[in-house]
């Protein structure tokens, strides 16, 4: 007697897994029959995309700020975002020590001059970090 599919289901059950995957194993590739369901390629880690885009331009990135600004201000905004303002600089830096804040936020909150801040896009200001420009 011919050993057929598997052991773990049955004939039916083999001919329709059969069926599902007959497109994959003929044409080698994908089954998708439209173009926009296909993933976009992900860059190798180091490597840059294919696409350019004019600096401030970025997608995803708000007219006067860059993508090192948008990420930098993530960062900020994940450490000090359960604070309540306005907060003296010595009260940021104690939150975000206390918070366990990697290194790199914890020094962008000391390097914060000396006075009373209101809200995070104050600390992005003090800081040097581009802010959103709103048109109204």
């Amino acid at each position: 007697m011919e050993q057929r599919g598997s052991d773990k289901h049955g004939p039916r059950l083999d001919d329709q897994q059969k069926h599902e995957t007959e497109g994959m194993v003929r044409g080698g590739g994908t089954t998708h029959a439209q173009e926009w369901k296909e993933p976009e390629a992900m860059p190798a880690p180091g490597e840059e995309s294919m696409r350019s885009y004019p600096p401030g331009h970025e997608p995803g990135v708000p007219e006067g700020m860059t993508q090192r600004d948008v990420d930098v201000r993530g960062d900020l905004a994940k450490w000090l975002s359960d604070t309540h303002w306005p907060r003296s600089k010595a009260d940021l830096e104690r939150h975000v020590e206390e918070a366990g804040a990697p290194d790199p936020v914890v020094d962008m909150v000391r390097s914060l001059p000396e006075r009373q801040y209101t809200n995070m896009n104050d600390v992005a200001k003090a800081l040097g970090i581009g802010v959103e420009k709103r048109r109204w």
